[in-house]
Order: structure tokens, then sequence, then C-alpha cells
């Protein structure tokens, strides 16, 4: 450990940058957050939670604040888009909590962010901070907000998502990139669909051009989706979201299953969103900033793994600048994080291509292939972010 701990500056009160303070925090690093939105809010969004995600949060003594406000899926389903046939199936619940060593949760996105912020604790959480400018100042550096204000720290981690502003100080390289797909999303009661089968389970409904992902939150009482389609080709808008009309939104899935239809209709978020990758960095960090997240590794949500890849980061981060010099824990961070978070990157593009084939042989091979799926990407959900930094040496 350093004989003097780091003064850390994390901007994004997302899960990633407020997992970061708290493993911070549980090694008595001083962390504070600066988060640009006026409150935490998120709406109509819900987060799915895998076993290397939870058994971080669980680790941090967050068991039963996550266990209060989730839902345990029953079992993972894949489906035909238009008769709804059950292509494969396979038990969730104790089943893979007994598997990975964790459970799978989903959890509203709003009662993640207070559960962490809670166990944060909102004395170094400071809202309406968006950050303008980054300047060196006393060998470490002055963070400068839109309201005149200031901040000193030594390190600085940005957490800020996609669209990052602290990743411009640390690479010069494009910006995200469109997808060619974009995503509607909702909160739907499950007695507003009463067609759709096994509301308990994660279910992705696959067809030509789109799919659909469902999984219960909370109590059970309701469903989080998100349907994505192969559409608009390009996206021009300054915005990674736009207003979008009832009819343009249940459209693409006019020829779907009725728990499908429904399930849309129901939604009271007319709104589209663009799915956006980032190109792989070639380096993390530049001095004493560094990037967490979807700010370093923004993937497509086809496996699930933003918000978990997120904590890993979290975790990796916080434990070895416990363990090692600034200048030293930083390389570290990236060796480990880098490759990893490259190959979920790279999985989750080919699964928005394979969740999108039309009928045919290549999705009857598809289908076949997908018996072996739990095996196929044990590898995600089997990591322990903490057990590989406790080895590196």
């Amino acid at each position: 450990m350093t004989t003097k701990s780091p003064s850390v500056a994390i901007t994004g009160a997302g899960i990633g940058g407020l997992t970061l303070a708290i493993a911070l925090r549980r090694r008595g690093i001083r962390a504070t957050v600066h988060e640009r939105a006026s409150e935490l809010r998120e709406v109509g969004a819900a987060v799915a939670l895998s076993a290397n995600g939870t058994r971080v949060l669980h680790a941090f003594g967050l068991r039963d604040r996550l266990a209060a406000r989730s839902a345990v899926p029953t079992e993972l389903i894949y489906r035909d888009w238009r008769g709804g046939r059950r292509i494969a199936a396979f038990t969730a619940g104790d089943d893979y909590a007994a598997r990975f060593g964790a459970p799978y949760y989903g959890v509203h996105r709003a009662d993640l962010q207070a559960a962490l912020a809670e166990a944060c604790g909102h004395d170094d959480l400071h809202l309406d901070h968006r950050l303008v400018d980054l300047s060196t100042e006393n060998r470490g550096y002055e963070l400068h907000f839109a309201d005149g204000t200031a901040a000193h720290a030594d390190l600085v981690v940005g957490a800020d998502g996609v669209h990052s502003t602290v990743r411009r100080w640390v690479a010069d390289d494009e910006p995200a990139q469109y997808s060619g797909t974009s995503g509607f999303r909702g909160l739907i009661p499950v007695d507003a669909m009463p067609s759709l089968p096994d509301p308990g389970a994660i279910q992705f409904w696959m067809g030509p051009g789109a799919h659909v992902l469902h999984y219960p939150i909370g109590d059970g009482d309701f469903v989080n989706f998100l349907a994505v389609v192969d559409d608009p080709p390009t996206w021009t808008g300054s915005s990674w979201v736009e207003d979008v009309s009832a009819d343009q939104l249940r459209a693409p899935f006019a020829d779907w299953h009725p728990g499908v239809r429904e399930m849309v209709a129901a939604t009271s978020l007319h709104k589209r969103w663009a799915l956006f990758g980032q190109r792989p960095l070639t380096s993390w960090h530049r001095g004493g900033i560094v990037l967490l997240g979807d700010a370093a590794h923004a993937m497509l949500p086809h496996h699930g793994q933003g918000a978990n890849q997120s904590i890993e980061d979290a975790a990796t981060l916080a434990a070895l600048l416990h363990r090692f010099a600034p200048d030293q824990a930083l390389p570290r961070y990236e060796r480990l994080r880098r490759a990893r978070t490259r190959a979920v990157q790279r999985s989750s593009w080919v699964a928005s291509a394979l969740l999108h084939l039309p009928d045919g042989p290549d999705a009857d091979d598809r289908d076949r292939r997908l018996a072996a799926i739990p095996d196929t990407l044990q590898w995600i959900h089997e990591h322990d972010a903490q057990a590989a930094t406790e080895a590196l040496g």
C-alpha cells in the first residue's frame, strides 16, 4: 500500500463511479464524485446484474440492499419471434448462483443507483457539477465546473459514460460509433401483457432484423424490456435519443408474437435510443487521468455487461490504488482490464448480428448452437475481478 493515499475525483455518479467511490472508501482512500445532473434520476431503465457484478457488490456489503430491490429470473429462454417457440431454455435462480457463486438480479437502475449512493454517502457526492475543463496544479489536477466552482485531486477518474468529457484528455480518437441499431425501452406491468409466456424469466425473442430482451425487476410485478431494430442505417442527430410515435415503435413488431406486441404497445417511453459502441483504446490513462466503464469501453447491450464491466473496473482500480502508487497502479489496471473488456465488446457486436438473422439455414444453425450458451458465456459470468487483481504481482 502507498504511504500516502491519493485524493481521487470521480466524474459521473453512475454505477461505475459510485461503485468505485465505495471501493475506495473501504480502503481508506478519499474520493469525491461529481455528477453533471442535478439529481440522481433514471426513467424507464433497468439493469441486469450478472454474477461477475453481484459478487463484487456483495463483497462491498450490498447483499441485503440488492436482494431487497431485485428480482431473480427463473430461467433464461430463447424464443422464436413469431410463434414463441422455446428454442433453448436453461434454469436460472439457485442453479445459476450455485454455478457462478453469486446471483443474477434484475433491478431498476434508479433503485440500484440509490443503494450505491446510500452506501457511498452523500457528503462527497456533488450534483450539478458539469466538468468543462481540467488543468494541472501543484502536481495534481484542478477540475473546473460549469457553475464556476472547482475541485482539486491527485487523480481524476472519468466514469462519465459513452460520450465522456474526460476521455478527450486521455485519448485523441474518434467519437463513439453508431452500430446501425437502435432500441426502444420500457417498464411494463406483467398484468398488461396477458399473452406473454414466463414473465419471471429473462428472455430473448429473436427475429429478422430485430430482437427483444426482457426480464423481471423488483418484486417481479414489472418487466423491463429492450427492443432492438436494424434501423435507422445512420444516426445524424446530435443527441443519442429521439422522440418517436407509438406507431413507429410498434411497426417493426407488427407480425411478432402477441406477447411482444402487447409489451411494446404498453410502454409510455416513446423514444428511440441509438446504440453506440467505442473503438478499443490504446491507452486508458494519461498521467493521473484514467477512464472507467463506458468512457473506456462502451459496448452494445446484448450480453447485459455494460454495468457489470464497470463494476469490475471499479473493483480492480480501487484494489490497485490501495496496493500501489498511482504511477504503478494505473498501468496495471489497464493491463488487467483491457483484454477482457475488448473480448466482451467483440462478443456483444457478434451477438447483435446473430440475434437478428432471418429465418433460414443460418438461423437454424444458430438455434442449434444455443444449446451450449451457458458454456459459451461462462467466461463472462465466472470472472472474479478482485481475485484477478490479487493474483497480479
